[in-house]
C-alpha cells in the first residue's frame, strides 16, 4: 500500500507523504524546454509520451509521493467538443457550447477525443518510478466546469451577470457533465489512476444558499461513484468558507484545504483525513520561513491523518531548490 493511501484508508499518522498540486509544471526547467517546442496546450496534454514524460518530471528530481498525470480539467469540455484554448497570459478561453451535439454524443467519441490522457496514465502508472507511489488521476468538479463551459472564460472575480438566468440550461448542463464526468473517471481508473482528486477551482464564488444544488449534490453523486470503483477520492472545493459542512455532506474520503482557512480550525472540526493547506508563496521566501510554515502545518496535524501538499499549484517562479528543501524537510520531520 502506497503512502498516501495509509493516510486516506487506515488513517496512519506517524507518515508524512507529500505530492505537490501543479508539480510537474512551469518551475521545473525541464518542463519549459518541452513547453517551448509545443506551444498548444492542450495538442501537449493530448501527446501521451510527452504528458507521461512531463508527469514523472518531479518524480526524477524529488521523493515525492505521487505522480499526478499532466492533463488538464478542461479535458472534459474538449471531449464534448466545445472549443478550448489557451491564450497566453490570459487563461483558457472556450467557444460556445453545442448543448444539442454534446447530448448526442457517444461514449466512444468521447473516449476517442481524450484517450491520450488515459494512455499516459497508463505509462506513468507501469513505470518504475511510481512503484511504491499513487498515480493520482484527477476531474474537475461539476460546477467548476459549468463555470468554464458557461462564462467561457475564468471568472477570476465575477460570473458573467446573465450566468444564473436559464436553471433549464444549467441542469442540462449539470447532467450531461455528470455523465461524462464518470465516464473519465472510471476510464483513469481502468488505466491505473489509483486515487482521484476532484478540483472545485470555483467553489469559493458561490454563496452559502445555491452550494447544495452546484456543489453539495453533483461532487456527492461522483464521490459515490468513485467509491463504487473502490479508489479513493480526494476533493478540493477551494475558496469554500465552511469546510465541515462540505465535508458531513459530500464524504470524501479525504479533503484538500486552501489557504485561506485556519488548519487549527480543520484540525478541530475535521475528522477525515485532510491533505494541502500552506500557501505557495511561502516557496518564494527563504529557506527558514518555509521551514517554520512547513513544520506549522505538520505540528497541527501530527496527530491527525495529514498528506503534506499546498493549499493551491505551486507557483511558476519557485525555485526548484526550494521545493527540493520542502520535500527533504517533510520526510525527516
Amino acid at each position: 500500500m502506497t503512502p498516501i493511501h495509509k493516510v486516506i484508508k487506515e488513517n496512519k499518522t506517524n507518515i508524512n507523504p507529500i505530492w505537490i498540486m501543479r508539480q510537474a509544471g512551469r518551475y521545473l526547467p525541464e518542463f519549459r524546454e518541452i513547453r517551448k517546442l509545443n506551444p498548444d496546450f492542450i495538442k501537449l496534454c493530448l501527446n501521451a509520451d510527452l504528458s507521461s514524460e512531463i508527469t514523472l518530471q518531479p518524480l526524477k528530481r524529488f521523493d515525492l509521493d505521487a505522480a499526478i498525470i499532466f492533463s488538464d480539467i478542461l479535458m472534459l469540455p474538449y471531449g464534448l467538443n466545445q472549443k478550448v484554448e489557451f491564450k497566453k497570459d490570459f487563461g483558457p478561453l472556450l467557444g460556445e457550447l453545442d448543448l444539442k451535439a454534446a447530448s448526442k454524443l457517444d461514449e466512444v467519441d468521447f473516449v476517442e477525443r481524450v484517450y491520450p490522457v488515459y494512455k499516459a496514465i497508463n505509462q506513468v502508472s507501469k513505470n518504475s518510478l511510481t512503484d511504491k507511489k499513487s498515480t493520482i488521476g484527477f476531474i474537475g468538479a461539476p460546477w467548476t466546469l459549468l463555470v468554464y463551459m458557461l462564462n467561457k472564460q475564468s471568472p477570476k472575480l465575477k460570473l458573467k451577470n446573465n450566468f444564473f438566468n436559464d436553471d433549464f440550461l444549467i441542469n442540462r448542463i449539470l447532467f450531461l457533465i455528470e455523465r461524462f464526468l464518470k465516464l473519465h473517471i472510471k476510464n483513469q481508473i481502468d488505466n491505473g489512476a489509483e486515487t482521484i482528486q476532484i478540483f472545485d477551482s470555483w467553489a469559493g464564488l458561490l454563496e452559502e444558499k445555491d452550494l447544495p444544488n452546484y456543489v453539495y449534490i453533483p461532487t456527492l453523486s461522483l464521490v459515490d461513484y468513485v467509491k463504487s470503483l473502490n479508489v479513493p477520492v480526494i476533493c478540493f472545493p477551494r475558496g469554500i468558507k465552511n469546510y465541515k459542512n462540505y465535508c458531513d455532506i459530500v464524504k470524501p474520503d479525504a479533503v484538500c484545504i486552501d489557504y485561506e482557512v485556519d488548519p487549527v480550525e480543520i484540525v478541530k472540526n475535521i475528522k477525515i483525513p485532510v491533505q494541502g493547506g500552506m500557501d505557495p508563496k511561502v516557496l518564494l521566501t527563504d529557506k527558514d520561513n518555509l521551514k517554520k510554515e512547513a513544520k506549522r502545518y505538520l505540528d497541527i496535524f501530527k496527530d491527525h491523518p495529514y498528506i503534506f501538499n499546498l493549499g493551491h499549484g505551486i507557483l511558476p517562479e519557485t525555485k526548484p531548490e526550494m521545493m527540493d528543501y520542502l520535500v527533504k524537510f517533510v520526510k525527516d520531520y
